[in-house]
């Protein structure tokens, strides 16, 4: 039966951000665990902080990801040098990596991933996916993983990040660096069951653009002029602006079915530009067809916290004798109110972590700021940007009622 331990602090140096760490969470800085998944703002060194844990924590398999801040029983941290770690006693999980991921090759690496965990003594039920955020078609990854073990399993989890810049973002095994890796757990124990819920609370507004030329999870063209030049232009920034102009204000929105929008509670889903080509392609977050109609779209700050509430109560109501285990949250930089010309996320944060609490006692919680989350919509596996997507772990008993 697998245990969770949480834990996120903020310390320049890597060594002492680690101890802390582990010391918040377990009460010694040497504790024995399984299993350590850090998430870290890249004011941190991956491979430093991964062979800190790994000398302390002897044995464990360590996985590390960059991200733009972290979330954890000690609330938000949005610092260069915020860590957050979460640690997993027990032996009913599987770890997977690849290396090699990119919008070319997502479908070949997802089922790569899918094929290693689907050798565990019982079926792995969930999945925590953690996959490099520039250039990845992440629907593909998907359908690579669900052509080995279903669609029946639950896959949650983020993409890495950098502070929004678009420009790296890094994954970390067992001290090893990578750029465009991915790894994932795979978790196989019965007495665990898991719930996943994605919300954004952003309006698409005005006429959509068309793609109309695209290659896989590239855009070439928009409206029929060169998609990157076209996509400025439209939110009226110049041909000199970056990702990190683009990213907090670019969200493009994608029509839902009338019957995903009503559990979704929003009719568009939203992705992410993180990369642009020299010769004016969008690196789009997933494969695109041509026709497709994009929107820009407006934050609105009164519908994030609505429909935030809205979240958390439906994922009471399916639970509502019990309370997680475990909780892993991926989420985005522009979520939260924005107060002294920055988005603060606290009270957010209080307004989800609360409903899940135990007599005021946060569980094992494990959030990043990144570039994308995981969460199912409609009963499948799916990919999401710009929202709060949470799964939460519960305790249900061997038989699995």
């Amino acid at each position: 039966m697998l245990e969770f331990a949480s834990s996120n602090c903020r310390a320049v140096n890597a060594e002492r951000a680690v101890l802390e760490a582990l010391e918040l969470a377990y009460g010694v800085p040497d504790p024995e665990v399984d299993l350590l998944l850090i998430n870290a703002a890249v004011g941190h060194d991956l491979q430093t902080l991964s062979h800190v844990a790994m000398r302390q924590c002897p044995g464990a398999r360590v996985l590390a990801a960059s991200c733009a801040g972290v979330v954890g029983p000690q609330g938000p941290g949005e610092s260069l040098h915020d860590i957050g770690l979460i640690g997993v006693r027990g032996a009913e999980f599987t770890v997977a990596q690849v290396d090699g991921l990119y919008g070319a090759t997502s479908l070949e690496m997802g089922a790569a991933l899918g094929r290693q965990l689907a050798g565990t003594p019982e079926p792995v039920t969930m999945i925590y996916l953690l996959a490099s955020g520039i250039d990845i078609a992440n629907d593909r990854v998907i359908e690579g993983i669900e052509s080995v073990l279903g669609p029946d399993v639950v896959i949650f989890g983020a993409t890495s990040s950098d502070q929004m810049q678009g420009v790296a973002t890094y994954q970390a095994i067992d001290g090893e660096s990578f750029q465009h890796a991915a790894f994932a757990v795979g978790f196989w124990d019965p007495t665990l069951a898991v719930d996943t819920q994605a919300t954004h609370g952003f309006i698409a507004v005005g006429e959509p653009m068309v793609v109309t030329a695209a290659d896989g999870n590239r855009i070439i063209e928009l409206d029929g002029k060169p998609a990157w030049p076209t996509y400025l232009e439209r939110m009226g920034l110049g041909p000199d602006a970056t990702e990190g102009d683009t990213i907090p204000i670019g969200a493009l929105a994608e029509e839902l079915s009338p019957e995903l929008a009503q559990e979704y509670g929003n009719s568009h889903i939203l992705r992410v530009v993180t990369h642009h080509t020299d010769e004016g392609e969008i690196i789009y977050a997933t494969e695109v067809p041509v026709g497709t109609k994009l929107w820009l779209t407006v934050r609105d700050e009164e519908r994030i916290f609505a429909d935030m509430d809205r979240m958390m109560l439906s994922m009471e109501q399916r639970y509502p004798d019990s309370k997680p285990v475990a909780v892993f949250q991926a989420d985005c930089l522009a979520r939260g109110r924005r107060l002294f010309d920055r988005v603060m996320k606290e009270e957010l944060v209080h307004r989800m972590q609360q409903p899940m609490a135990t007599d005021g006692e946060i569980p094992a919680w494990f959030g990043m700021y990144g570039f994308g989350e995981y969460a199912r919509l409609g009963g499948c596996n799916s990919y999401h940007n710009y929202t709060t997507a949470l799964a939460a772990l519960y305790r249900v008993g061997a038989d699995g009622a």
